[in-house]
């Protein structure tokens, strides 16, 4: 008995970090800093992709990190439930001050759909970084842009590394 409760606040601990780390914004800031002049981008439209970007991907990264590990499951749900109330609560405060609403989870969810439809129209690419990057561009308006494909594999590459390290941080144990 002792052991599932310890292994619960495991993962809800899980599902804390990793949401706290999807909405922390200081690699964002620097993303956005990093992103070269030139770069033919509405600004203000690749910094809200790239928070999109960070939360889709902290949630794909466990998902793939964790594919034969038996918390999976569990430290996904915990994970994708706070970022649902997450958007909840940023639908309805962003309603009150437009008179308009959105579903900021179905906007995650619709990112996420498009990501890895790219992903899976090219199956024998090297890297999925290869083609987040321009997928990300042209969620940002200009698929053409190198400078904002790059910042948008940046974003995708430092996030699973970072959850990546994370998850490897636990301690979890692999399914048999």
């Amino acid at each position: 008995m002792e052991k599932s409760s310890e292994t619960k606040s495991v993962i809800e601990q899980a599902g804390e970090d990793l949401f706290n780390f999807a909405v922390d914004r200081e690699d964002i800031k620097l993303l956005m800093a990093g992103l070269h002049e030139a770069a033919d981008i509405k600004r203000n439209a690749v910094e809200y992709e790239l928070q999109i970007l960070k939360i889709i991907s902290v949630g794909w990264a466990i998902s793939y990190y964790l594919e034969n590990y038996t918390q999976k499951d569990l430290i996904g749900a915990a994970y994708w439930h706070t970022i649902q109330e997450f958007a909840k609560n940023l639908s309805d405060t962003y309603g009150l001050f437009v008179s308009q609403s959105i579903d900021y989870f179905q906007i995650l969810k619709d990112r996420l759909e498009t990501y890895v439809h790219a992903l899976h129209d090219r199956p024998g690419a090297p890297e999925p970084a290869v083609i987040i990057g321009p997928v990300f561009a042209d969620l940002c308006g200009n698929k053409n842009d190198a400078f904002t494909a790059l910042t948008g594999s940046k974003m995708f590459i430092s996030t699973i590394g970072c959850v990546k390290q994370y998850i490897e941080s636990l301690g979890v144990k692999q399914a048999m």
